[in-house]
């Protein structure tokens, strides 16, 4: 019984890693955007699916991540600021597992403008990427609903790519 138990469970973590990348992402690029409902810190709530036929940019983060830290005020200077008023643009920061007013505080003292929303329990975030996986993570999302970048943690080359990757998305 023992045995079957361990194959079992390395049967298991086997058909986990496949499905995953070795940055613990569950989607790839090509794949269709897992659709969620997201309440954002102003009471509004908004659907990925309403936002079919824009350019997405999913930001997933939390205010203990230095990380997010450091590469939130380029995402506001370098890509919100740059496209805000653009129709068929929409930004999302989803904040992991953390209260309204910790967001709130969070978002001001950054600062950023762009739309904030709460994912509680992380459910939002395990469409996207394993639970435990760490965050500091985009996903830019093409006018009709597919992934077309991925990105973790912060580094000047790949900032810049997904910077191009938006700027070319929206022309």
């Amino acid at each position: 019984m023992k045995k079957l138990i361990i194959f079992i469970v390395f049967a298991f973590s086997i058909s986990v890693s496949a499905q995953t990348d070795e940055r613990g992402y569950l989607v790839k690029v090509g794949d269709k955007a897992p659709n969620f409902s997201l309440k954002l810190i102003t009471g509004k709530t908004v659907k990925l699916s309403d936002l079919k036929g824009k350019v997405v940019m999913l930001q997933f983060t939390a205010s203990w991540c230095g990380v997010c830290r450091k590469e939130m005020p380029f995402i506001e200077r370098d890509i919100w600021q740059r496209h805000k008023s653009n129709p068929n643009f929409a930004l999302l920061a989803i904040d992991r597992d953390e209260p309204l007013e910790t967001v709130k505080d969070f978002a001001k003292a950054i600062p950023i403008t762009y739309p904030i929303g709460l994912d509680p329990k992380a459910d939002i975030f395990a469409l996207y990427a394993l639970r435990e996986a760490g965050i500091t993570r985009n996903v830019i999302i093409d006018k009709t609903g597919k992934i077309v970048l991925l990105t973790r943690l912060y580094n000047d080359e790949e900032f810049l790519k997904m910077t191009k990757m938006i700027e070319f998305l929206l022309k």
